[in-house]
């Protein structure tokens, strides 16, 4: 599969059946000046849980493998669907669906929301999100294509839910602790009591750059 860092489209044999899934090894990751060496398939699978804490479930099931043909890395659920179809020809309904990313990359400071890394799953159009290894990052990193709904209110539904999070991750943080560091956790709660208390989905900075290259 096409990317700069190591990602391999792969069989998982499961009792008796055979799944596709995306392995990415930490041995074939591109080192980055701002992010710790070989911890983006850690942050692929804190991000896989971060959405399911979140009831958001829209990250394809993500664990890490110690005994993969490379070594350590993530191993990802592979989703059928259309890559001609993406966030720059989404309909406008498809389009109106995607606040929960919104609010999650907002979470996660996601560093690389591309537009080809939403998409809905060929035969049950289900949202899907995926590419998270450059997130999570104590500083403000966030670089987005998604900025639909910059200065509206975030849906209540999508507060409760925030609120339930940072909850469970107050009180049993140890579901991260493999993936992340104590200081990423730490901001990633802050990140989160700074939505709840805003309620809003911020503008785009004006200080540094706000959307990803390339956009898709």
């Amino acid at each position: 599969m096409l990317g700069s860092n190591y990602t391999f489209l792969v069989d998982v044999n499961h009792e008796g059946q055979t799944y596709p899934a995306v392995y990415k090894p930490s041995r074939g990751e591109q080192p980055l000046w701002d992010f710790p060496e070989s911890t983006l398939a850690l942050r692929e699978v804190a991000a896989y849980q971060v959405s399911e804490a979140l009831g958001l479930c829209f990250v394809p099931f993500t664990v890490l493998r110690e005994d993969g043909p490379y070594g350590a890395g993530s191993l990802q659920q592979y989703i059928e669907y259309n890559p001609e179809y993406h966030y720059f020809n989404f309909t406008g309904e498809d389009k109106n669906l995607l606040r929960p990313v919104v609010l999650f990359d907002l979470l996660i400071n996601n560093a690389d929301r591309k537009g080809s890394h939403v998409f809905f799953e060929e035969e049950t159009h289900k949202l899907w999100a995926i590419d998270h290894g450059v997130c999570f990052h104590e500083e403000d990193k966030l670089r987005s294509v998604i900025w639909d709904f910059a200065g509206h209110t975030i849906p209540e539904d999508l507060l409760a839910s925030l609120a339930s999070f940072l909850f469970h991750l107050s009180s049993d943080p140890a579901f991260l602790t493999p993936y992340l560091s104590p200081e990423e956790i730490a901001a990633l709660r802050q990140r989160g009591e700074r939505l709840l208390a805003s309620r809003l989905f911020p503008r785009p900075p004006a200080d540094r750059r706000a959307f990803p290259y390339p956009p898709v």
